[in-house]
């Protein structure tokens, strides 16, 4: 379906004539018919067919003779007659192949209804004939507003001008009936031209608009379908298909026109298969036909009682148990005749060019669970101290300032240690002497061997120790005294002042 500029050279690469769809022999439009008969020589004596196929907006073809034999070819812009005045359409068919596009749809070849060519259209024609097709679109607007104050129940899908632009058609699709006389009035007044009022059906209304359908490719009815068949849910069981409005409806709202496309080799390939109605008798029940699949041969049955489970059978194993149940016997259960069933395992996809399995997706993902890293920690590079992490090294530790503190803890890391408020300060009072352990001053102090002796060196002097003559000098006692109390400034001294004094023992008592 291609003129000899769009056909395809010996590269099998498309040459393209580059014409945006103004071909000279049409075939660049839409709904073009390729005539195949244009270089057969007619037999001798026999006049060339005086019939042309003329095309207008949206695929409306309608057919002209050419009674005054002008040389007229397929693509060209011509005037042809209208009601009233004149219209501008392109040739779409010439020659022998409008006989048979005029046989198809009906049409005597000696009609009188068959309207004439009045002449190829001139400039000025052409001029008007766009002057008028740039209105359309206000022209359909404009109508919607007045259809909508009517209040009227019907939907102005398109208008078409006139090649003289006298004359207006508006098509429409209604439901019911509708008495649309004051539109006409009102329309007539707006536009100051005739109006025609035209209904069309819903499929008919698609196939003028076009649009794309649900499998990606513009609609069947406004590209190359030209006569719409009626569809019917019949054809959608037959392919055992689920009756869903959604998916069976197309632009239109009526049934897909694919649904007939494929129903003539579902019929055939169904003519072996028993009826759905049948069926199969067991010992353990009844069972009752649930799907099948026509071009593997297959089909599911399940028990009457329990349809919890189905079970799939060959169409010869449904066969045999027809056979069996006519001769009045039955069959002990399905699950035995499943068990026979022995399918050959099928390689899917076979990977010969390193790819990965076409069915890689469908299993379910396992969850990776990662550790939460630190908002200061990165990938690939040393971990950063966390401020709120403790230490595990020697040293001063950090306060965590969300942490409580208790105070019956001891730290456990070297350095200054914290005063705990529960334990009693050293030289608040006198402590309790230890039987077991001898006073300091008592005998002869032990050599230490790895004790260096005194004056084999220059002393260092002690920051902490004060110097001699600051105190008056106390008296040696060789008895065990009691450890003077250290002096406490501070809260421990505070503390310690609250506190009552100790209770002295009996054995310090006589002591002194």
């Amino acid at each position: 379906m291609s003129c000899n500029s769009c056909s395809s050279d010996i590269n099998s690469v498309p040459k393209g004539c580059k014409s945006n769809g103004s071909c000279n022999t049409g075939s660049c439009d839409k709904l073009t018919v390729f005539d195949w008969l244009s270089n057969m020589a007619l037999p001798s004596g026999q006049k060339p067919c005086d019939i042309f196929e003329v095309r207008f907006k949206n695929g409306r073809k309608h057919f002209f003779r050419n009674q005054d034999n002008l040389q007229i070819s397929i693509g060209d812009i011509i005037a042809v007659e209208g009601n009233p005045g004149h219209d501008i359409g392109t040739v779409s068919l010439s020659g022998e192949l409008v006989k048979v596009q005029m046989k198809k749809k009906r049409v005597p070849l000696d009609s009188e209804d068959i309207k004439k060519i009045y002449r190829k259209a001139s400039q000025k024609d052409i001029d008007i004939w766009q002057a008028a097709r740039a209105k359309e679109y206000d022209t359909q607007y404009k109508g919607r507003e007045i259809l909508g104050r009517l209040g009227l129940k019907m939907k102005l899908s398109d208008v078409e001008y006139q090649g003289d632009g006298n004359k207006a058609t508006f098509y429409y699709t209604a439901d019911d009936r509708v008495d649309f006389r004051q539109l006409i009035r009102d329309l007539a007044s707006a536009f100051s031209i005739r109006i025609e009022m035209k209904q069309v059906g819903l499929r008919q209304e698609a196939a003028r608009l076009g649009g794309v359908g649900s499998c990606g490719r513009e609609l069947c009815c406004s590209t190359w379908l030209t006569d719409l068949r009626k569809v019917n849910t019949t054809a959608a069981r037959y392919q055992q298909l689920s009756l869903n409005p959604q998916k069976l409806a197309g632009q239109c709202g009526k049934l897909k026109c694919c649904l007939n496309y494929e129903l003539d080799t579902y019929l055939d390939a169904i003519k072996g298969f028993p009826k759905q109605d049948i069926v199969l008798k067991t010992e353990k029940g009844n069972a009752t036909f649930i799907k099948m699949d026509i071009f593997k041969g297959l089909l599911w049955y399940t028990y009457i009682e329990n349809r919890s489970k189905w079970y799939k059978l060959t169409l010869e194993q449904v066969q045999e148990i027809i056979a069996i149940n006519k001769n009045q016997e039955k069959i002990a259960s399905l699950e035995e005749w499943e068990a026979d069933l022995i399918e050959e395992a099928k390689v899917d996809f076979e990977n010969v060019v390193g790819q990965d399995s076409l069915t890689r997706f469908d299993a379910p993902k396992r969850s990776n669970k990662r550790r939460k890293k630190g908002k200061n920690q990165q990938r690939g590079g040393k971990n950063k101290p966390n401020p709120n992490q403790k230490a595990k090294v020697a040293g001063p530790i950090k306060a965590n300032p969300n942490q409580k503190p208790n105070p019956n803890q001891r730290p456990k890391v070297n350095g200054p240690k914290k005063a705990n408020p529960n334990q009693k300060p050293k030289g608040a009072g006198p402590n309790k002497p230890n039987p077991n352990q001898k006073p300091k001053g008592i005998g002869p102090n032990k050599p230490n061997p790895n004790q260096k002796p005194k004056g084999t060196g220059p002393r260092k002097p002690n920051p902490n120790q004060k110097k001699k003559g600051t105190e008056p000098n106390k008296s040696v006692n060789n008895e065990a005294k009691p450890p003077v109390a250290k002096k406490q400034t501070g809260n421990n001294a505070n503390r310690n002042k609250k506190r009552r004094p100790p209770k002295k023992s009996a054995n310090n008592t006589n002591k002194e």
